[in-house]
């Protein structure tokens, strides 16, 4: 009977195997609550189970794995420049548009997607309005071409054209090299599909004035290491994809020396500080770049089951595999953003899931090194143990730690690094990512930040091409 009246006595601690919500709910009233990261076992088709079954227990796979891993730890990506795009990214022409994730047409395109094209379109001169661009758009004159198959990334809808500034990262272990535009810093921003005057206007000053004054300054500079940059955000709050408050004061702390030492007037230069103080998120296109030129390295490993590439062009979810290599895309339906609305927008409001920013997951920050940064939960929604919860489950589809960037909260364990396809489907884990939302609509900008995984098909389709590839 003690132990029963013991039992009766003291509070109840639940293990909550369900919705997050329900542990939510129970902390709030002040009870102890467990979540369990339990899911049913995974249900695959007879073909996805038997690719699945082919591709495991191989040590030569295995093999590959941790070369690739090794690869992505080894990368030191440094920024040795800014230029403008036509002069440096390979395969960029003067009516190339560069957009965000996977190919597709202008048919196919969302609200946002387009918004940021034509703005592109209007930008290069190619148009004088809206309804002009979408003709050109639409009449083939542009050719439309991922930012990723130019060993490009861009954040949402990620428009990059011919005049637009980029910075110029390189890896120095293994010599490639990667460019990402700049941030436009407010919300109602091309990337987001905004395209009026003011967003023109504030293309056309970042062209002439801010990419001309940071190339200035990088000349002086010579090279910025983005890698020990990289780990000491982490180590201050910053998660480096949608939190950027420590990453973008360490960079303005590094580069400013140089951009008092340009020939520009202190009236420019105090313009471009004003700029880059406008919000935190200056940096987040450089942590892009620097996952990117990390993450290219490890393309084209035989066997390997690793995913160097995830990003979304707001319809479809991409990705590609080191083990296929080249610009073979896996691709299911873009997914839904759930999160923190701005005032007056609801989620319907949001179009699908959309931007190259997914890089910095696929690398092992962003989404997957929450832990280092709790307050991103006041962006994204959720709880400060659910961002711990996510980055521990990371560990479970990924194949290493990079020792180079750690996380204070887990003992300084390292960020999870190189996810792969196997995992996610004996697991039935996605990765999960965190991102801004888009108006639905073209012309509006951002309306709010979440939380949103890839679709299971591209993991799926990605299985049955490695096997098949390993019985040729």
């Amino acid at each position: 009977m003690s132990k029963i009246n013991n039992l009766l006595k003291n509070k109840p601690k639940s293990i909550n195997m369900g919705l997050e919500g329900f542990q939510e709910d129970l902390e709030k009233q002040n009870q102890e609550a467990v979540q369990m990261n339990w899911k049913p076992p995974v249900e695959l088709s007879p073909e996805v189970a038997e690719a699945l079954s082919k591709l495991m227990n191989r040590p030569d796979i295995d093999e590959a794995n941790q070369k690739a891993a090794q690869i992505i730890i080894d990368a030191h990506p440094v920024l040795i420049g800014y230029d403008t795009a036509i002069n440096v990214v390979p395969g960029m022409t003067k009516d190339t548009i560069l957009h965000a994730g996977p190919p597709i047409t202008w048919d196919r395109m969302n609200g946002a997607m387009r918004g940021a094209i034509a703005g592109g379109i209007i930008f290069e001169g190619f148009a004088k309005d809206y309804e002009e661009a979408c003709e050109v758009a639409a009449s083939g004159k542009v050719k439309f071409s991922p930012c990723h198959e130019h060993g490009c990334v861009g954040s949402m809808a990620g428009v990059t054209t011919a005049s637009m500034p980029v910075h110029i990262i390189k890896n120095k272990t293994h010599g490639n090299l990667a460019f990402t535009n700049l941030s436009e810093q407010m919300p109602k921003v091309l990337r987001m599909g905004a395209n009026d005057q003011s967003v023109m206007d504030r293309l056309q000053w970042m062209k002439d004035v801010l990419g001309e004054v940071l190339k200035e300054a990088m000349k002086l500079a010579g090279e910025i290491d983005l890698r020990a940059m990289l780990a000491g955000a982490l180590h201050m709050g910053d998660e480096c994809h949608n939190r950027n408050t420590a990453a973008t004061s360490l960079f303005i702390q590094t580069i400013a020396p140089y951009i008092v030492e340009t020939s520009f007037s202190d009236k420019v230069k105090k313009e471009v500080f004003d700029f880059m103080n406008l919000g935190d998120y200056f940096t987040g296109p450089t942590w892009m770049g620097y996952c990117k030129c990390a993450m290219d390295a490890a393309h084209n490993i035989e066997n390997s089951t690793v995913v160097t590439t995830m990003c979304r062009n707001g319809t479809d979810f991409g990705i590609r595999v080191s083990g296929i290599g080249g610009n073979i895309w896996f691709t299911g339906p873009a997914q839904r953003v759930v999160g923190i609305m701005f005032p007056g927008y609801k989620h319907e409001d949001a179009g699908n899931d959309i931007g190259d920013s997914a890089i910095t997951e696929t690398y092992g920050i962003g989404a997957f090194a929450m832990a280092a940064a709790p307050a991103i939960v006041q962006i994204t929604g959720g709880t400060v143990s659910s961002a711990i919860d996510y980055t521990v489950q990371m560990t479970e589809i990924t194949t290493a730690e990079n020792h180079h960037l750690t996380i204070p909260n887990l003992d300084f364990r390292g960020t999870a690094t190189a996810i792969d396809v196997r995992k996610v489907l004996e697991t039935g884990i996605l990765p999960i990512i965190n991102t801004a939302m888009a108006h639905k609509e073209p012309g509006i900008g951002m309306i709010g930040a979440g939380l949103t995984h890839p679709p299971m098909d591209c993991f799926e389709k990605a299985a049955v091409v490695l096997a098949e590839k390993l019985e040729k």
